[in-house]
């Protein structure tokens, strides 16, 4: 039996165990996610987050969500920042090397960083589809994973776990299916709902979906970046790109990342 020591972190109420050491297998990293999620048996939370010094002064930030699969995570990769910060083991500028690529990372204030998201091209605005009734129209992008983003009336009421399991799904978005945005603009600043792949459930905020709403909203004529917007969590974010036909670069996101509590596991 050997024991991993964690830390667990909040991006948003978007939440994570983070762990470090000696490299091991994809398989490996799979199974102990599944385990170290795990809301009554492990340590609970919506992904993990593998990191390690990349070399350079970067840091290498490997996300699997809470059923195993691998894939890119914008808050992930904040807190995994914020993290590494207060461990001293960057400055307050540094590298992050993700699945998405390599992006710049910056602590912009205590429990704040503001990241750079990869570059959006070939965005569908009013991509076509069935959807359910009461959704649509639906703009559909990638922000690093796809998201479709579906503007809405009374986004609070709605029931994004049913509704969001459907988009999650919907033939229009391919066998992979996307993670799913409900959003809705008032006074400025858009209020978010996401539904996530791989946790399969609402979660309390989404990096990627935060930076799609944005990206989409400023495609679609709606709002001039830097756009601000409010979590499901309460918290918010704000927005900064560089919108250009179907797609935008120079994409910033900056938002809340802290660290909740730290632990050891035996395994």
């Amino acid at each position: 039996m050997r024991k991993i020591k964690f830390w667990k972190m909040s991006g948003a109420g978007n939440d994570f165990v983070l762990t470090t050491g000696a490299a091991q297998t994809s398989r490996a990293l799979e199974s102990l996610a599944v385990r170290l999620c795990a809301r009554k048996a492990g340590v609970g939370a919506d992904g993990m987050l593998f990191v390690r010094p990349a070399g350079h002064g970067a840091l290498g930030v490997r996300y699997f969500n809470s059923d195993g699969s691998e894939a890119f995570c914008g808050n992930g990769s904040r807190c995994a920042a914020w993290w590494a910060y207060l461990k001293g083991l960057t400055d307050r500028k540094f590298r992050l090397e993700t699945l998405a690529g390599t992006l710049e990372a910056e602590i912009t204030g205590r429990e704040m960083v503001r990241m750079r998201m990869p570059d959006v091209s070939g965005a569908s605005l009013e991509h076509k589809g069935k959807y359910p009734r009461g959704v649509g129209p639906v703009h559909f992008l990638n922000t690093g994973v796809p998201h479709a983003v579906a503007p809405v009336r009374g986004v609070e009421k709605m029931d994004v776990k049913t509704l969001g399991r459907l988009l999650r799904f919907n033939k229009a978005f391919g066998r992979a299916g996307a993670n799913a945005d409900f959003v809705e603009v008032r006074r400025g600043r858009v209020h978010v709902r996401t539904y996530e792949r791989g946790v399969e459930d609402e979660t309390l905020a989404c990096g990627t979906g935060i930076t799609a709403a944005a990206v989409a909203l400023s495609l679609a004529g709606v709002l001039k970046p830097p756009v601000k917007l409010i979590s499901r969590s309460g918290e918010k974010f704000k927005v900064w790109m560089k919108p250009a036909g179907r797609g935008a670069s120079e994409i910033f996101i900056q938002g809340p990342a802290r660290l909740v509590f730290e632990g050891e596991l035996k395994c």
